[in-house]
């Protein structure tokens, strides 16, 4: 199926077009997830987001992002008002991702032209286009959805009105949600969370004290908290968890204190501020003592809308820098005619791809226990995917953003361009959610209490069997040779002791992700020259491994390396041009 490649020169700078369009790795990885049935009736739809996302959406982003909101916690009168002034253009985000395109919706009740509601690998993919122009928008739509997993799984239907609220696709009984977790002497140290829940006569029904030091969406109905009810044990497992609203059924402001907007460096288009809680009237989600269990299904989900959210980032820098290197001439040509520029697009386009594979295979993961249960192999390996992906993509979008930016010279670094919101907004990446060194912690939680190793080796292994290509065999040999020094890897952390273990875990983390994207790539790359007689994905999988797993002698300046001064193979990779084939059996990894 031969492509041409796209012009990035025919536009003056990333916007005004249609995102879904212009990303081909994204409409890859939907081809490869979704089920045949739901893809045919997704097509459209992620076409449609992408349009408005690119015709609309993006400058009202932008005027979002440079006036902010203001919080009201008082009226004139002294009375507590707990009310955000959102910027008047938060409605038509609002009105379209929620009750147009329904992203908070699809997946719990059927979208109009299905019979049933669609996988959550949909709504991530969704949010992947809305992080190419809000990444602060995107994380109250994660957080309405996150909620809204945790009650359909844990409510016994005493809040299926908050439910039905946070996944209406009418704006008018739409609700948002949120996760207050944070407290200032914990932090990541959730277990030392103080917040106290204390009952009252009215069963389910409890008053929380007590603060919350970081409330993003602080003023969400749907919001869910952690407390400790009395007499609970200390740590994690004396937590329950609790819904508590800005307003009560009653219509009155609930009995809690917001302090102040934090005065952040980005995501700007959702508030975060401080809440002290004085007898907030909240309400138990499921059984006491359970809390922390329940939210970390919201945590998963949340983890993962992270990593998209971070591929949308990337996608739109790349966007940006691919346009600007095509149309900003230097010394008498464009500068993506150059080799250093060539190569720095070449593999900062191999990156965006292979964080986004990992990132949606952690996605048809999270589908795919949904429907095997937590005994299942894909249980073992979303558990220890999820993590990965949050803590490898979350660098890769600062990376990425802040070159894009060196690309656009010093227009990159005014407000009037974008890359530097992208910059700022992709800071908080590497935090929200759980810093690298949390992560890393819960990647050896996967293998140790999940035995998540016993699902990854056949994984793995299976993917390398299944390549056939004659260039993809010999790239395969070389990933067989990483895969065989994961093992002992894995061998020796089981072995070590815990410090040990600690120690390593990030560089484990960084392993697990190179071998898996490796496979996950390669076998793309065998699948499109099988179905579509493309070998592009092929010349993605070759860089990628051979930057990842090749000759670093002198730090690769004796390797021979020419891969991105060759216009083909810069077209292909940089610019989606469709390959022969049978152009690649002469080809052979650098390092040879």
């Amino acid at each position: 199926m031969a492509t041409d490649p796209i012009r990035y020169g025919d536009y003056d700078e990333g916007r005004y077009c249609n995102y879904w369009e212009l990303d081909p790795t994204l409409q890859f990885e939907a081809r490869r997830i979704y089920p045949d049935d739901e893809y045919e009736w997704a097509e459209d739809v992620l076409s449609g987001y992408g349009e408005v996302l690119g015709e609309r959406m993006a400058d009202t982003a932008d005027r979002i992002d440079k006036e902010g909101h203001e919080l009201q916690s008082f009226d004139k009168f002294g009375n507590r008002l707990n009310e955000v002034e959102y910027h008047p253009l938060i409605e038509e985000q609002e009105q379209l991702t929620y009750e147009e395109f329904g992203v908070t919706h699809d997946a719990f009740h059927a979208p109009p032209g299905r019979d049933e509601p669609v996988g959550l690998s949909h709504t991530l993919m969704m949010q992947a286009l809305l992080s190419y122009v809000d990444g602060g928008f995107c994380c109250p739509v994660s957080m309405t959805t996150g909620a809204a997993i945790v009650l359909d799984k844990f409510d016994d239907g005493e809040l299926e009105e908050y439910f039905q609220g946070l996944t209406s696709r009418d704006l008018e009984d739409h609700i948002e949600g949120a996760m207050f977790l944070t407290e200032e002497q914990g932090g990541s140290d959730v277990g030392a969370n103080e917040v106290r829940a204390e009952r009252t006569d009215e069963d389910g029904v409890y008053e929380l004290y007590g603060e919350k030091w970081f409330c993003s969406n602080i003023d969400a109905e749907g919001a869910l908290a952690l407390a400790r009810t009395p007499d609970a044990p200390e740590g994690t497992e004396g937590l329950s968890l609790f819904l508590v609203p800005r307003t009560k059924p009653n219509g009155e402001v609930n009995e809690s204190h917001f302090r102040r907007l934090k005065d952040k460096l980005g995501t700007i288009s959702v508030p975060t501020g401080e809440i002290e809680f004085e007898g907030a009237e909240a309400y138990l989600v499921g059984e006491e003592g359970e809390g922390f269990k329940y939210m970390a299904e919201m945590m998963n989900f949340e983890r993962l809308t992270n990593a998209t959210g971070a591929i949308g980032i990337m996608g739109r820098a790349l966007l940006e820098a691919k346009v600007r290197a095509a149309d900003r001439e230097a010394f008498g040509n464009p500068i993506d005619e150059y080799p250093l520029m060539r190569r720095d697009l070449v593999d900062m386009s191999v990156d965006y791809e292979a964080g986004t594979v990992f990132s949606f295979e952690g996605a048809r993961l999270l589908d795919e226990r949904e429907r095997q249960g937590d005994d299942s192999d894909a249980y073992k390996l979303m558990r220890l995917f999820i993590p990965i992906a949050k803590y490898k993509t979350a660098r890769m979008s600062v990376d990425t953003a802040s070159y894009a930016m060196e690309i656009l010279g010093g227009n990159g670094y005014v407000r009037e361009h974008t890359t530097e919101r992208l910059l700022r907004d992709a800071q908080v990446l590497p935090i929200w959610e759980g810093p690298s060194n949390i992560l890393a912690l819960d990647v050896l939680r996967a293998l140790n209490r999940e035995n998540a190793h016993e699902a990854l080796l056949p994984y793995v292994q299976e993917k390398l069997d299944g390549v056939e290509h004659p260039l993809l065999e010999e790239l395969a040999d070389d990933v067989e040779a990483e895969f065989l020094e994961l093992q002992n890897a894995l061998a020796t952390m089981a072995t070590e002791d815990g410090d040990y273990a600690q120690y390593h875990a990030k560089r484990l983390a960084d392993l697990i992700f190179d071998v898996v994207s490796a496979a996950l790539l390669l076998e793309e790359a065998q699948w499109q020259i099988d179905e579509e007689d493309d070998g592009r994905k092929a010349l993605v999988a070759q860089r990628f491994v051979e930057t990842r797993f090749g000759d670093d002698e002198a730090y690769g300046v004796a390797s021979g390396d020419r891969f991105a001064m060759d216009d083909e193979n810069f077209a292909a990779v940089a610019h989606y041009a469709s390959v022969e084939p049978e152009s690649l059996v002469e080809a052979a990894p650098a390092n040879d």
